[in-house]
């Protein structure tokens, strides 16, 4: 078995990175979940919310799971092929995991997530399966996969929501997460891709435009910055270490942060009391002029950003043909491994 189970904490939470998965000669990428955090210094308003979104999108997640293993139906789908390995837990029936030997994450198999709409470049352009760019972030390669996505979009997701409520948290979510799939497919050809950390880097990203939009009401915002900054910047090195779809993070964490600037402005401070008093004293709109720009601004980058990258992909492109550096996003190669398809 090639590859490594890898672990890095940071603010508190675990990382987790996980070897190839291998399926006769195929990979499939994973988007390696982040590292979690309550950002509690970041808020100071009273929760007006309860969060019920981020839960069912929890519950969505581990029933696809459970849908997956249950296709996959290891025993039957092994017996009489030569395989390297068992079945694990096989007392679970034909919900059994895969042998290791090919899924070290303890999952179904990479043909039984292809079924079921992983990310691959092939089916998207030339098969017209455009609907995997949505999918794919439905899916985990394992459970050690699900639980430490699930476990980080708690601790982001339910805070987030409970501050801005289930809509703009619904749509940052959503949008991130295709965002990740469409930047992934511009450069990841020859593998497939599953998971939900596009997603959740969308999410560290709004994290991240809300508290620069949003500026001047926050107490200790530069020690709030820089703990943000210093987590975003460790899940992104991980990306860097081989199987890690790092593209599909660094897709969702520039979607969710232009989406930041457009649904979590709060209103000025003293807007709000202006409600109270006779229209002829309001004085105050309500937000600054500086997040009137930002938001008009990150409206246009997103809009032609998707729109131009939706056309490239579409049309064939291959990304690194227009970024012949952008590999190192990726995968950085040491006298450990290699950086390829195999």
């Amino acid at each position: 078995m090639s590859g490594s189970y890898r672990d890095l904490e940071a603010g508190g939470a675990n990382k987790n990175n996980m070897a190839p998965i291998r399926n006769s000669n195929r990979n499939y990428y994973y988007a390696a979940p982040t590292t979690s955090t309550t950002a509690s210094h970041l808020y100071h308003s009273e929760t007006t919310w309860t969060s019920w979104l981020v839960p069912m999108f929890v519950l969505a997640n581990s029933v696809v799971f459970i849908v997956a293993m249950y296709i996959n139906d290891c025993p039957n789908k092994n017996s009489g092929i030569r395989v390297r390995g068992h079945c694990v837990a096989t007392f679970l029936g034909r919900f059994s995991f895969q042998p290791l030997s090919e899924n070290p994450l303890f999952g179904p198999s990479s043909i039984t997530l292809t079924k079921m709409g992983a990310l691959q470049w092939d089916s998207v352009v030339n098969h017209h399966q455009g609907w995997r760019l949505i999918t794919c972030i439905w899916l985990h390669a394992g459970v050690v996969h699900l639980a430490a996505n699930m476990l980080s979009l708690v601790f982001i997701g339910i805070r987030l929501e409970q501050q801005f409520g289930f809509v703009r948290i619904g749509i940052i979510y959503l949008l991130s997460g295709f965002g990740g799939s469409v930047l992934s497919s511009l450069f990841i050809r020859n593998n497939i891709s599953v998971g939900a950390s596009g997603a959740l880097f969308g999410l560290l990203g709004a994290m991240l435009s809300e508290l620069i939009t949003n500026w001047t009401i926050y107490t200790n915002k530069a020690a709030a910055l820089l703990s943000l900054l210093v987590i975003i910047v460790i899940n992104l090195a991980i990306g860097i270490l081989p199987h890690v779809d790092n593209f599909a993070h660094i897709g969702g964490f520039l979607t969710g942060f232009l989406l930041g600037f457009i649904f979590l402005p709060r209103p000025q401070y003293g807007w709000l009391e202006q409600q109270r008093l006779p229209s002829g004293v309001r004085f105050k709109s309500k937000y600054k002029a500086y997040q009137y720009a930002l938001w008009l601004i990150s409206l246009v980058l997103l809009i032609v950003g998707l729109l131009i990258a939706l056309v490239m992909l579409f049309r064939g492109d291959n990304g690194y043909d227009h970024c012949h550096w952008c590999h190192y996003l990726t995968c950085v190669p040491t006298s450990k491994w290699k950086c390829n398809d195999s």
